[in-house]
């Protein structure tokens, strides 16, 4: 039986030595490095990061654990996740596996079984192998058509106010896009994503009068103060260009908050001059986009007896050239939509690698899970590793790049606060109650 990768001291202060860390998580060291990864001690102190210093200049006397450099990552940022969906693969799969039969079945499942009970205990049960994962932030999307939305709110606001602390937590609230001029429906979606500090949001595509549709959601996120979260263009259909609009719109706006887009799927079909005006288009605009690179590849050019040829992700590089905060997600979980996944971004980590090329080089690539999700969603206190920052780590047994991503990390240690926390992952046993198993 292997070894456990190291014994945290049981001390206030106490050093991780020989730690290999991702450079690009890290702020205000300067140090060589190679692919992106530099060796330090870190000194641990009443749950802060309080130094950072090159190997052997700890203090002595201090206790110590050797990491044989190993790495040592902040806690991770899940951006795109939809915690009120998740787990209910086993009482509603989706049998063809695709985008439509995903849509039919949770509209089922919700209309049958989305009580307050239901919601809060799949969401606790997600929220838990999150954290037990290491994971610290994250924003999830409420499925909000009426009356679900003031049942799903509810519910969420006091999740986050439990679990504050723990996992942070952030709600967009998600709903097919033309109801927007149902203006009975919109006025009360909006009372409560004001009343429980959430963001707009919502499943934007190809529809008559979309501008107007558009400027009525810029115009009512500026009088409300919200931020904006859509669901864009999850589709392989070349045609589709929302994302172009949604910039355009939010130039046209002059929208002073925070838009981010997801998915953003069709993208990717398009001719090298119109992908490059929209990519354009999104960098004047400010928008921010995440890629589910998970989900999408396992629902889309998905055909019967035929192998599929497109990959479901956006054109990540290109954005990210051009200057788009880009990042990687969860997105579903165990739901119609994605039958598998366990809200792990070390896994989301390891697929966008392979998916979307992230590798050669990997120097900067472990920003997707950590600084840059953090950053978009507002909260730069999470994603890296600073002095005088929370001592909230993940450490892993993995010293380079190859080891890192060759292996599920399942042995990794979690640190909050300075201090290692259980890593028991629920049992899905205990949601048999809600499956009628």
């Amino acid at each position: 039986m292997s070894s456990p990768i190291a014994n945290l001291p049981a001390a206030k202060r106490f050093v991780l030595a020989n730690a290999t860390l991702p450079q690009i998580c890290v702020d205000g060291v300067e140090a060589p490095a190679c692919e992106g990864l530099i060796s330090a001690d870190i000194v641990v102190a009443d749950g802060k990061v309080e130094a950072i210093l090159k190997p052997g200049e700890a203090p002595a006397g201090l206790p110590s654990t050797d990491l044989r450099h190993g790495m040592v990552w902040p806690t991770f940022t899940d951006m795109h996740t939809h915690l009120d969906k998740g787990h209910i693969w086993d009482r509603r799969p989706n049998p063809s596996g695709d985008f439509m039969g995903a849509l039919e079945a949770v509209q089922a499942d919700r209309v049958a079984r989305w009580t307050a009970e239901d919601v809060k205990a799949r969401m606790e049960f997600s929220l838990r192998t999150a954290y037990a994962h290491g994971t610290s932030l994250i924003r999830t999307h409420l499925d909000s058509l009426a009356p679900q939305h003031r049942i799903s709110f509810e519910v969420f606001a006091e999740v986050r106010d439990a679990w504050a602390g723990k996992v942070d937590l952030q709600a967009a609230a998600l709903f097919p896009f033309d109801q927007i001029t149902d203006e009975a429906f919109f006025k009360d979606l909006v009372e409560v994503i004001v009343a429980h500090k959430g963001l707009l949001g919502g499943v934007t595509y190809l529809m008559p009068e979309l501008d107007e549709k558009l400027d009525i959601l810029f115009r009512t996120a500026s009088e409300n103060g919200l931020d904006i979260d859509l669901h864009v263009d999850e589709t392989q259909d070349k045609e589709t260009l929302t994302l172009k609009t949604i910039a355009e719109a939010k130039i046209r706006n002059g929208f002073e908050g925070s838009v981010t887009v997801g998915h953003c799927c069709s993208l990717a079909r398009q001719d090298e001059d119109l992908a490059k005006r929209t990519i354009d288009l999104v960098a004047e605009a400010g928008l921010s986009v995440v890629s589910l690179p998970m989900c999408n590849m396992y629902l889309q050019d998905r055909h019967p007896a035929r192998t599929p040829r497109q990959r479901g992700v956006t054109l990540f590089h290109e954005l990210t050239a051009a200057g788009v905060a880009t990042a990687v997600s969860s997105d579903n979980t165990r739901d119609p939509f994605y039958a598998y996944g366990d809200l792990d971004p070390v896994e989301v980590f390891r697929e966008a690698v392979r998916i979307i090329h992230l590798d050669h080089p990997l120097d900067t690539a472990a920003r997707v899970v950590t600084r840059t999700p953090a950053d978009i969603l507002k909260r730069p206190d999470h994603g890296r590793i600073a002095v005088g920052g929370k001592a909230d780590l993940v450490l892993f047994s993995a010293r380079r790049w190859s080891e890192f991503l060759s292996r599920p990390q399942a042995d990794r240690i979690v640190m909050r606060n300075g201090m290692g926390i259980d890593r028991s992952l629920p049992d899905y046993r205990e949601l048999d109650p809600l499956l009628g198993v």
